[in-house]
């Protein structure tokens, strides 16, 4: 795990070593991806430059540093993650009489690079990764990321530059940086909390998307164009293909083979040279993964949890009692209100770009938690998405099965019927007990009646905050893949639907980011074995009904737990790796909120409608209705703000942030807004978050 940066300005008349120094300047921002060593390499001649930080996992030697030229000299990479079948990769390639100085990972994809070429060797990866190669050959710069989108990998112009990095804190780095905030993406950012892939809050820099390669030839540098990235693998196209080939056997088969392959994803993902442990929740996919890691482990394997005071969040009992059954040696942390001063501050500059998914606070302390003790942790994470896991989803098919058969004008009037009530009810004082959550209900029912489609639905469902422009002074939705995804209509049920667009779009754009953030800012490595893409692959190939039974989801997983672990210990209700805002908004982030939302401030910085957005603060606060999705959603872009103008010229590296002044009057120029939906948010209710209306994150 490391982090990589690089350059290319086909103008430069720099020397190598000053191209390197640079390189160097924007790795240096990045060196809490990567304590261990750190590198940078220049071809003065076409104006590129590469830089890495190294977080030493496997090969602590200095035969693993990069940036690392091939043996034939052709390719120079710089490599962020873990190819985790390298070891058979490298035996088959010494057949092949290929030689190593070292026993790292990068210097079996060089081999693979020089031996098969970039796109055959891509297939025979297993692993998760963003990576750099210069082909000094052909003159080209490929920028690739993972199938799944577990590494991350920013790009783009600015200043006349082509700039790529593991986060921005890199490319601000970069002495020509200039930056423009992309109202588009805030948009998005207060729609979903997070912004997807490919979009970014600057403008001209891009995400690359998962399962995609990015090629630069010296054409596209001198005119400064950008190509289209290619895909080498596609979830879509693996999920149409599993639909249309099911997997055909009995569900004991199904179970058989997909215990073979998590048994063999989890041994591979536990090669390690240092300390390696596991988050643990006591939920079905977290309680898999350490059961078979401890199945596979001469010694109790180290788990972490986080618990909450407030019960109805609490799942560390969980945690700890599964922990206590399979024998491992379990570290737990209740969160405390001084925790949350300590976490808070430091969120923005632990993102980066703005992020808004509420469970970022736990899952921040989880990973100082772990890092203290390991420098690798496994998760559980992906389980919901690719086996039906999340209650949104059985919500989404029943409420599409009720509304589908009421004619579309009669639902629109009953919409309009029901958000009229329900808000005269709110306004009338009926702010607590059951009357509040019952006009609460009726509002949130107002706001997906008028769906024109499951499509439609379920992005919706899956907005946490629904009416983004209402809060903004300016700037329109460009699109997303809710909008674009082309096998939405290919797959013929609507649980294949939407696991298939989860897996592409929350999955790498909030839950990946989330924990690659968090565990990256304390030098920790998260692996994820249930993202093995021969895994996924198979999951794709499952029917239905091995995912979903009745009211149950993930039941395939689940009978392959109970091998492990009692039904009693696991079989509960889903609570979620939560975190109560609305309440913490109240209470202990009161102060810090209040600050952010000054009216003054922002009517200043004139990103926000001032006037609507210190309404339903207020709102908030006197417990009429809950706001803390939308409020939550900007606060953490106010707080990515106030970051970007007191960063410390020491932590730039050289980085200008001169013009940010003048981004809060620039404009996206992105296409309108798809959708007009109703004033609401009254405690909004995606299918993710909790009865209590809390923001609930479910594991």
């Amino acid at each position: 795990m490391c982090a990589i940066v690089g350059f290319c300005d086909s103008t430069c008349c720099s020397a190598e070593v000053e191209l390197e120094h640079t390189a160097l300047g924007m790795a240096s921002a990045l060196r809490h991806r990567g304590p261990d060593d750190h590198g940078a390499w220049a071809d003065d001649a076409a104006g590129v430059a590469l830089g890495h930080r190294r977080l030493a996992i496997l090969d602590l030697t200095r035969e693993g540093h990069q940036p690392m030229r091939s043996e034939d000299e052709r390719y120079v990479l710089v490599f962020n993650g873990e190819i985790y079948n390298f070891k058979s990769l490298r035996e088959e390639l010494e057949q092949r009489g290929h030689v190593f100085r070292g026993y790292s990972d990068t210097e079996a994809m060089l081999a693979a690079f020089c031996e098969w070429g970039l796109l055959a060797a891509l297939e025979r990866f297993a692993g998760m990764f963003a990576f750099a190669l210069w082909d000094r050959q052909n003159r080209r710069l490929h920028l690739v990321r993972d199938r799944a989108g577990e590494k991350p990998l920013y790009y783009g112009w600015s200043g006349g530059v082509f700039v790529f990095g593991s986060e921005l804190k890199a490319l601000q780095a970069h002495p020509r940086w200039r930056v423009e905030i992309n109202r588009g993406a805030l948009a998005l950012l207060l729609r979903y909390g997070c912004i997807p892939a490919p979009h970014c809050i600057y403008e001209n820099i891009y995400k690359l998307s998962p399962g995609c390669v990015l090629t630069l030839n010296q054409s596209h540098i001198r005119a400064r164009q950008l190509p289209e990235p290619a895909p080498y693998w596609s979830a879509p196209t693996v999920a149409a293909a599993g639909a249309a080939q099911p997997f055909d056997g009995a569900a004991e088969e199904a179970g058989e083979q997909l215990r073979a392959l998590l048994l063999h994803a989890v041994r591979q993902q536990m090669v390690a040279d240092v300390p390696l442990g596991a988050f643990l929740s006591g939920g079905i996919d977290s309680s898999l993964v350490v059961a078979l890691m401890q199945a596979q482990s001469r010694r109790p394997i180290k788990t972490f949890s986080i618990g909450f005071q407030q019960e109805k969040f609490n799942e560390a009992p969980f945690a700890k009692n599964v922990a206590a059954l399979l024998g491992t040696d379990h570290t737990e942390l209740y969160v405390q209100d001084e925790d949350l001063r300590q976490v808070i501050p430091k969120l923005s500059r632990i993102y980066d770009e703005p992020f808004a998914d509420p469970s970022q606070i736990p899952t921040a302390l989880l990973c100082r938690l772990a890092g203290a003790h390991v420098k690798v942790s496994l998760s559980g994470d992906a389980g919901d998405e690719l086996f039906g896991g999340y209650s949104g989803y059985r919500k989404a098919q029943r409420l599409w099965r009720a509304i589908r058969r009421i004619p579309q004008p009669l639902r629109g009037q009953l919409a309009r019927g029901l958000k009229s009530f329900s808000g005269a009810g709110l306004e009338a004082g009926f702010v607590s007990g059951r009357a509040r959550r019952l006009f609460n209900r009726l509002s949130n029912l107002a706001d997906v009646l008028p769906a024109p489609s499951d499509r439609a639905l379920y992005r919706l469902l899956m907005s946490p905050h629904r009416e983004p422009r209402a809060w903004l002074k300016d700037g329109s939705e460009p699109p997303t893949r809710f909008e674009t995804i082309s096998t939405w209509d290919a797959l013929p049920e609507l649980l294949q639907r939407m696991t298939c667009l989860d897996f592409v779009s929350y999955l790498p754009d909030d839950i990946l980011v989330k924990v690659d953030r968090a565990a990256m800012s304390v030098s920790l490595e998260t692996r994820i074995p249930l993202l093995d893409h021969r895994i996924v692959e198979f999951a794709f190939r499952l029917p239905v009904a091995f995912k979903q039974k009745g009211n149950t989801g993930k039941w395939l997983l689940r009978q392959i737990l109970y091998q492990y672990v009692p039904r009693a210990l696991v079989d509960r209700p889903k609570k979620g790796f939560a975190a109560p805002i609305a309440g913490w908004l109240r209470g202990p982030m009161r102060d810090w909120a209040e600050d952010l939302l000054d009216e003054t401030r922002l009517r200043q910085e004139g990103f926000f409608d001032d006037r609507e957005v210190r309404a339903r603060w207020q709102e908030h606060l006197s417990r009429k209705r809950d706001w803390s999705p939308g409020l939550w959603h900007t606060l953490m872009f106010q707080a990515w703000l106030d970051e970007q103008k007191t960063r410390p010229d020491s932590d730039l590296e050289g980085g200008d942030m001169s013009s940010l002044s003048s981004m809060q009057h620039s404009t996206s120029g992105q296409s309108a807004d798809t959708s007009a939906q109703s004033k609401s948010g009254d405690c909004v209710e995606p299918a993710r978050e909790s009865e209590a209306c809390q923001v609930s994150i479910q594991k």
